[in-house]
């Protein structure tokens, strides 16, 4: 507890501390709380998994001068019941663990040496496109975030940004490389046409934890090359996304036996794509139907294609930590309006194998025949937006199990939720 109040009276009292050090011109404080409720009904209702969710978040962002300033942000994610404070059985007062952690703190300067050149350096989220392949880790349940320690540039005019960066993702040594997960991409995007957007990226991740995590084989490391293409944007009442990449996997040491394939080092590669197109009705309710689509490559001879850091989630049941792959979806849905505050949206999923395995994280590599379907799902969603700044959602979601998916609860699944939200 004494660690949770230093670190947010520290925070807090931030923009007092720092004129000593340099001249300050505006101080913001911000923040967010987020609870969320699940319940997993299994077995037709005769099992449930019910828990509840809370993430906290306050920042500072201290301006120094038009082009420079600094931002610190730190949160707090856990459940509900895992730091009850005292016995109610003998009112011993057990405190519970601090769980504060420093979720983002970076410096900025803008329009570098009189250009239109930004730096970000320090822990920071990122995000690319809608997050396809890189995001935040916030979207649906187990909302905690994804933040990144690296260094960031990039240069935006009016017609275009070019974005390029370098992250530590682990850090075994601090002078030896071997053992270490670094990310670095580049990321261009063209915005000279009205109302759209065209984007190009690299992104490349060097993952030499196999030294580590398997001794016995000396130095190794996979190293995962990830070229993409974007478009998205409206034109008038049509909306879209469209989005492609390939990736490219490589064994750097090649008696690494590759148990998921049952290869033994070499080369993997395939390629994943989302899609989406909507049409917003000029009518009451502006009602919105939309149609999507996504291919996500798993073939026999391959390992699956790795959605590294995803912010999409295909499925509130199977894509848990937005890492499903190996299939192809199809999705249909609509949204209206029938207030100004209050939205309802409604889409069903269908998925099916492009292989004869299906990567599933919590279930991992499960067989199937050819041409079987997976599952199909509904999901819905109301939010009432309650204020501009507080919002309350209630959901629901219903997976049909497929004759290809044999899971360990055999019938299908129900999953319901109740969230709130308040920015500051």
């Amino acid at each position: 507890m004494r660690k949770t109040l230093i670190v947010v009276v520290a925070v807090v009292l931030l923009g007092t501390s720092i004129p000593a050090f340099a001249d300050l011109q505006n101080v913001v404080v911000g923040g967010q709380v987020r609870i969320r409720g699940n319940i997993f009904l299994l077995n037709n209702g005769l099992n449930s998994n019910q828990y509840g969710e809370q993430r906290t978040k306050l920042n500072v962002r201290a301006d120094f001068t038009d082009a420079v300033s600094a931002f610190i942000e730190v949160d707090s994610y856990g459940l509900w019941g895992q730091a009850f404070r005292s016995n109610y059985l003998t009112g011993v007062d057990a405190r519970g663990a601090a769980d504060v952690a420093m979720y983002q703190a970076y410096i900025q300067a803008k329009e570098m040496w009189g250009t239109d050149l930004q730096v970000r350096i320090g822990r920071q989220e990122i995000k690319l496109g809608s997050g396809f392949l890189v995001g935040t880790n916030e979207n649906g349940y187990g909302f905690t975030g994804l933040s990144f320690d690296a260094i960031r540039a990039t240069y935006a005019t009016d017609q275009f940004s070019v974005d390029a960066f370098g992250a530590k993702l682990a850090e075994s040594h601090p002078v030896f490389e071997d053992g270490d997960t670094d990310l670095y991409g580049i990321y261009g995007s063209y915005k000279g046409i009205e109302n759209i957007t065209l984007d190009a990226y690299w992104l490349f991740v060097r993952d030499a934890r196999l030294a580590k995590l398997v001794p016995a084989i000396g130095n190794g490391s996979v190293d995962t090359h990830t070229f993409g293409l974007r478009g998205a944007g409206t034109i008038g009442a049509l909306d879209f996304e469209a989005e492609v990449a390939y990736q490219a996997q490589t064994w750097m040491h090649h008696n690494v036996i590759i148990d998921l394939t049952g290869e033994t080092g070499g080369r993997s590669s395939g390629i994943a794509g989302n899609l989406e197109v909507g049409y917003t009705f000029d009518m009451n309710m502006s009602p919105r139907v939309f149609v999507g689509g996504a291919f996500l490559d798993g073939r026999d001879d391959r390992l699956p294609f790795d959605r590294l850091f995803s912010d999409t989630r295909y499925s509130l049941f199977l894509d848990a930590n937005r890492n499903l792959s190996a299939l192809w979806l199809a999705r249909l849905g609509g949204s209206i309006m029938p207030t100004e505050n209050v939205k309802v949206k409604v889409v069903g999923i269908y998925g099916s194998p492009n292989g004869s395995t299906l990567s599933l994280p919590n279930f991992g590599r499960l067989p199937w025949a050819d041409d079987e379907e997976i599952f199909g799902e509904i999901d819905a969603a109301v939010t009432y937006c309650y204020t501009q700044d507080l919002s309350f959602e209630l959901g629901y979601g219903h997976l049909f199990q497929g004759s290809a998916l044999l899971l360990p609860q055999n019938d299908d699944m129900d999953y319901i939720y109740l969230e709130t939200k308040l920015s500051f």
